[in-house]
């Protein structure tokens, strides 16, 4: 039903071969939808475009020293992938390879460096940075069909295949496994990514609690700067962030900016603190944001609790950020971020401007539009919309190759195109 290899990556990634495993078929659907079928989506995005650009395998590598910092950071990614997963297999633990291979496609290769990079590869010319990126994805990708194929080894072959098309070992299991090139590995720069992907992550689940979808723009996010360290990581990947976000500016601000408490874990710290619970919840309670920040940063804190000394660790307590008016506010460990809520009517426009690509997109996909189609666009008369296509008319045309876009009284041969609040009626023809 599933096919052999998402059967194999389920039951030797859930558990040791060795232990017993209480089969699930949901288990094999899960694996076949998110691993299996990340890696396909991946590779799909990378042919498709590899073929229009015809992309050539055996050119000359543009040095890592000219690469971007996102190609150097999944590129030491992946080789630190190569150690750790070389490691797992020769200590016979076939699960935590596959685990992290799994991580490594899902998180970093397909949700991560896929998507930051996707105007790269729909760049026009060759030039070095295009080139890199295809350098860079196609070497994830073969290293993959290498690192993958003790567990999954028709799946891998068939993916060495298609990427190889014959200039390579017959076989994936006629070609060497990786070896990793410690030159390649950046310890650094793989901390600052995954901050960044930290960061994005609290900033989406903010907008998802607030219904706020991502394409529409909002200002600000603001971190506290609780540490030089933090700080100089953030700003180093900054532009990142805010182009994963869609926000406009991130800001680093005092701690006294964002309220925190401080609850008690009282099932841990009842037996730790026993008859002196009451008042070391009550300490506890009335934390300065100073001593707070202290507790986060160092661990722990001393207090002095009737006459004794309580040592309370930061795996005692539940440090929680309080929304402030206009912000909604999330906190893990250490890190903190705020996301401003207002939208103002400029960032409504940019927003709706978002939205009409994205229809004219979906549209085009559905109808079978080829990729280097130029199409022509007009579009029912809304007050809204047409601001928005007059401050981005461009940016509109430029992103869905549109070499014009019109409104209308009548639009004739139309599809309704549903937005929030409204529906306008649409013509979308090949010129």
């Amino acid at each position: 039903k599933y096919g052999s290899d998402p059967l194999r990556w389920y039951m030797i990634t859930n558990s040791s071969p060795w232990d017993n495993l209480k089969f699930d078929e949901e288990g094999v659907k899960e694996v076949a939808r998110t691993f299996f079928g990340k890696l396909f989506q991946t590779y799909s995005f990378f042919a498709m475009y590899a073929n229009v650009d015809n992309f050539d395998a055996a050119a000359p590598q543009v040095p890592m020293n000219e690469r971007p910092e996102i190609d150097r950071w999944i590129l030491s990614d992946l080789n630190t992938l190569i150690k750790e997963v070389s490691a797992a297999f020769e200590e016979y633990e076939p699960t935590r390879a596959g685990r992290m291979i799994s991580t490594f496609v899902i998180d970093n290769l397909s949700n991560w460096f896929v998507r930051l990079n996707r105007k790269r590869f729909w760049a026009g010319e060759m030039d070095a940075d295009k080139l890199s990126a295809y350098q860079t994805l196609y070497t994830c990708l073969l290293t993959v069909s290498k690192l993958m194929a003790p567990i999954a080894p028709f799946y891998a072959d068939r993916l060495y295949k298609d990427l190889t098309n014959g200039t390579e070992a017959d076989s994936v299991h006629l070609a060497k496994f990786p070896v990793a090139e410690e030159t390649m590995i950046d310890k650094d720069l793989e901390y600052r990514m995954d901050l960044a992907q930290k960061i994005t992550s609290m900033v989406l689940s903010l907008r998802k609690k607030e219904h706020i979808i991502v394409r529409q723009p909002l200002s600000r996010i603001c971190i506290p700067a609780t540490e030089p360290r933090l700080k100089d990581n953030v700003e180093a990947i900054k532009q990142l962030i805010l182009d994963e976000v869609n926000v406009k500016e991130l800001e680093f601000v005092e701690g006294s900016m964002l309220e925190k408490t401080v609850k008690c874990n009282f099932r841990v710290m009842g037996k730790k603190f026993g008859k002196m619970m009451k008042a070391v919840a009550a300490a506890v309670g009335a934390l300065s944001q100073a001593e707070i920040a202290e507790l986060e940063t160092a661990g722990k804190l001393a207090l002095q609790v009737e006459g004794n000394e309580a040592v309370i660790e930061r795996d005692d307590v539940e440090i929680v950020s309080e929304d402030i008016p206009g912000w909604t506010v999330a906190n893990e460990g250490a890190l903190t971020v705020a996301l401003d809520l207002e939208v103002s009517d400029a960032l409504r426009r940019e927003g709706l401007a978002r939205e009409i690509i994205k229809r004219v997109q979906t549209y085009r996909k559905e109808s079978g539009f080829e990729i280097t189609d130029r199409i022509q666009v007009v579009m029912e008369n809304n007050a809204d919309l047409e601001a928005a296509v007059a401050e981005y008319k461009d940016y509109i045309c430029g992103q869905v190759l549109a070499d014009g876009f019109e409104f209308a009284s009548d639009v004739e041969n139309a599809v309704a195109f549903d937005f929030e609040d409204f529906k306008v009626n649409v013509n979308i023809s090949k010129k």
